[in-house]
């Protein structure tokens, strides 16, 4: 897992969005579902593959379920501040202008909004298999 400080470029081949997780602490809300998808392209250099763009909006104090995506996962946090902790890594707290990576083999055990006062949000972007799901449950 890498994060990027304000002012690096985010580069990113393809757009979707992850819907984060939270897990190893109750949160009082969830993170509201993403919205449809900013863009939903196939990648051309990788047949069967699509890169998913999408925004993900954490109301104050909530969160996701742990989960996992299958797919490599580019976090931008657009507003607020986000926790986020793949299994075996660190607990991180972004804000704006930072990223945050998963692999497709990570779980996302943490992924809630910072504050209990203020929303947060993030664009994500999936490259993933084309036709599967953007999420499922770390189970």
């Amino acid at each position: 897992m890498t994060i990027a400080k304000p002012g690096l470029k985010f580069a990113a081949a393809a757009a979707a969005i992850l819907i984060c997780a939270g897990g190893a602490e109750a949160q009082a809300q969830p993170a509201a579902p993403p919205h449809p998808p900013l863009m939903q392209k196939d990648l051309l250099a990788a047949p069967g593959k699509e890169v998913v763009m999408s925004t993900v909006e954490y109301p104050p104090g909530g969160g996701s379920p742990s989960h996992r995506h299958d797919a490599q996962v580019f976090v931008y946090v657009l507003e607020g501040h986000v926790k986020m902790q793949v299994k075996g890594g660190p607990l991180l707290t972004l804000g704006p202008g930072e990223t945050f990576y998963e692999s497709p083999t990570d779980i996302h055990v943490v992924s809630a909004n910072a504050s209990t006062t203020e929303p947060a949000k993030i664009l994500a972007i999936l490259i993933k298999d084309k036709g599967k799901p953007t999420t499922r449950s770390a189970n």
